[in-house]
């Protein structure tokens, strides 16, 4: 099994939801991000499905651009965030307590 094989197959077990073409892109993500190359499959799933969805579906990027900082920028988007992963039918959610890697 290829790591895109591998890497798409944990996505498709964390996100049963997630539309094909919404698949792809964090597939992409996943594959293309150095931070991710050494993690695992399941790993790599769950940290390109959350950055992709607090940059997409989130006003994330809007915050930064008004000078918030990282930390607190993820904070005002948490629930949004959440709810979008849930709506994907994943179960596992992001906390604020959790470290989590630059997602750029």
């Amino acid at each position: 099994m290829t790591r895109a094989e591998a890497v798409g197959e944990a996505l498709r077990i964390l996100a049963p939801r997630l539309p094909a073409f919404e698949t792809d892109s964090v597939l992409a993500r996943a594959l293309a991000s150095p931070g991710l190359r050494n993690a695992s499959p399941e790993n790599a799933a769950w940290l390109a499905l959350v950055a992709f969805a607090r940059h997409v579906f989130t006003e994330y990027e809007s915050y930064l651009e008004e000078g918030y900082d990282r930390d607190s920028a993820r904070h005002f988007v948490l629930d949004e965030l959440n709810e979008t992963l849930r709506g994907w039918g994943v179960r596992r959610t992001v906390s604020e307590d959790v470290e989590e890697p630059d997602d750029g």
